[in-house]
């Protein structure tokens, strides 16, 4: 199966907020993307995500395996998540390159990992056992850091591309995670970009970051900066239109914003296209 179904076309991450419009209206959609986690007790969430999942095709993003975690994947969040998958047959199932628990605790965190052999081993193997589990390949989205750990033999782009390769699992490039690392910790992005396996890129994500203390913090709170849009520019005419994601998960505006967002991703990877 392919690591992502979705048209090579801008999507927005639907929130609680805009549920019930979206599904009263039903605005042209190329795609929609929603966090697992929030569909895996069923109820009314998972009636209306069966709704949406009638009129665009969906993402499933999930924020709680923590891939990168020195314990393995938690077999009762697999199984919640293939019940979920099995019942609306999404497009593209994404996770996070990140740790986020031992075999005792748990926080509430995407923390970055190292970028070793040790750590690349480790985290092969949960994304093998992930992927089985599922019955399918999953995307694995770069991360925001805001410290670099010592000792690193490779950068992410290497380290995603080793993974593509062991596992067969796909990426889904978050541009302005990318973007936060070239100014907080001086990453080369084009060495990262340059690493990357253009045929394993199913998914691409945009969003706006914060400012605090000299740093900039991927919060997804405001609009996608400047900045931002020059480097997707570069990133699309380097592998082409890719299926573009709009999250914004904090201090969500209305409706029409998102979609004036989307509009503008839009225009941008039809641009892309013509000039091909």
């Amino acid at each position: 199966m392919s690591v992502s179904t979705l048209p090579a076309a801008c999507g927005i991450g639907l929130r609680a907020p805009h549920y019930r419009e979206v599904l009263d209206t039903l605005p042209p959609l190329s795609w929609v993307e929603v966090h697992s986690e929030n569909f895996f007790d069923g109820g009314t969430p998972l009636a209306m995500l069966r709704r949406v999942a009638e009129h665009w095709p969906l993402s499933l993003h999930g924020v709680g395996l923590g891939l990168g975690s020195a314990a393995r994947p938690d077999r009762g969040h697999l199984a919640s998540l293939r019940r979920l998958i099995d019942e609306v047959r999404p497009a593209a199932v994404s996770e996070h390159l990140s740790f986020n628990h031992s075999s005792s605790r748990y926080v509430n965190d995407l923390l970055p990992i190292p970028y070793t052999r040790a750590a690349l081993d480790a985290v092969a193997g949960h994304v093998s056992e992930t992927q089985d589990a599922l019955g399918r390949p999953i995307l694995l989205e770069n991360l925001s850091s805001y410290v670099e750990f010592p000792g690193n033999e490779m950068n992410e782009g290497e380290f995603l591309a080793e993974l593509v390769s062991i596992t067969g699992c796909g990426i889904l490039l978050d541009v302005n995670n990318l973007y936060v690392n070239r100014i907080n910790l001086g990453t080369d992005t084009d060495a990262v970009l340059a690493a990357l396996p253009a045929g394993a890129i199913g998914e691409i994500h945009l969003a706006g970051y914060s400012e605090r203390e000299g740093l900039l913090v991927d919060t997804h709170s405001q609009a996608v900066h400047d900045e931002v849009w020059a480097f997707y520019r570069e990133v699309i005419a380097r592998f082409g239109p890719r299926p573009t994601l709009i999250e914004w998960d904090l201090d969500i505006p209305p409706l029409a914003a998102l979609l004036g967002e989307a509009a503008k991703a839009q225009a941008l990877l039809e641009a892309c296209d013509e000039l091909a």
